[in-house]
């Protein structure tokens, strides 16, 4: 059966580190590459959660390791649902962001959405529990209960500072230092501006 060819798409394919993507011209970014996030040693059992999938980078690859894994994405899921069938993978896609509970708009480069917005703790029950949390939610990230992320092994999570998103939560800052043992990685692949670093933290 022929793919569905979302507006926008060219008739390319591109192959990135052994993974396909389908060539889009929409106007915004598809993020084919993250090699600032660690995830070799995510388990085999393990339930991954991917927050800010884009078109597929990461989950795919999580995929890979881990027969669990739940990428959320509210702009462009209909592009990571074709990579997703592209790479044979077993990936659930919730179509909407992390969030309050409340619909936002939500923006990326040149394209805005109103979207669904889940808590952390809602897309955790949605995806059958987390032990791999990885989350690149522009800001988002801030609205995370502690309490939402008891039971949660490994944290990869790009952290956000004004004028991205808003002024870092010192009680979520406070929990992670409590509970986990990270590293900040302050040179972030796509860019510094607005971004404190990429967290890579492993629960005590």
């Amino acid at each position: 059966m022929d793919r569905p060819v979302f507006p926008g798409f060219s008739s390319g394919i591109e192959h990135h580190g052994g993974c396909q993507f389908r060539v889009c011209s929409a106007p915004y970014r598809q993020i084919f590459e993250v090699p600032e996030y660690h995830f070799q040693d995510i388990r085999e059992e393990d339930h991954v959660l991917d927050i800010g999938a884009n078109v597929g980078a990461f989950c795919i690859r999580a995929a890979c390791f881990s027969q669990h894994v739940t990428a959320v994405e509210p702009v462009t899921a209909d592009l990571l649902s074709d990579n997703i069938e592209l790479n044979h993978a077993d990936i659930t896609v919730i179509k909407g962001a992390l969030g309050t509970g409340s619909p936002t708009e939500i923006t990326w480069d040149d394209c805005s959405v109103v979207s669904p917005t889940f808590t952390l703790g809602t897309l955790v029950d949605r995806a059958g529990g987390c032990d791999f949390l990885k989350c690149d939610a522009e800001g988002a990230e801030w609205l995370i209960r502690p309490c939402d992320l008891d039971g949660i092994r490994r944290i990869e999570m790009e952290l956000h500072v004004p004028p991205i998103g808003p002024p870092p939560d010192p009680l979520l800052l406070e929990y992670l230092g409590e509970k986990y043992t990270f590293s900040l990685d302050r040179t972030p692949v796509h860019s510094a501006l607005g971004v404190m670093g990429i967290l890579h933290a492993v629960r005590k």
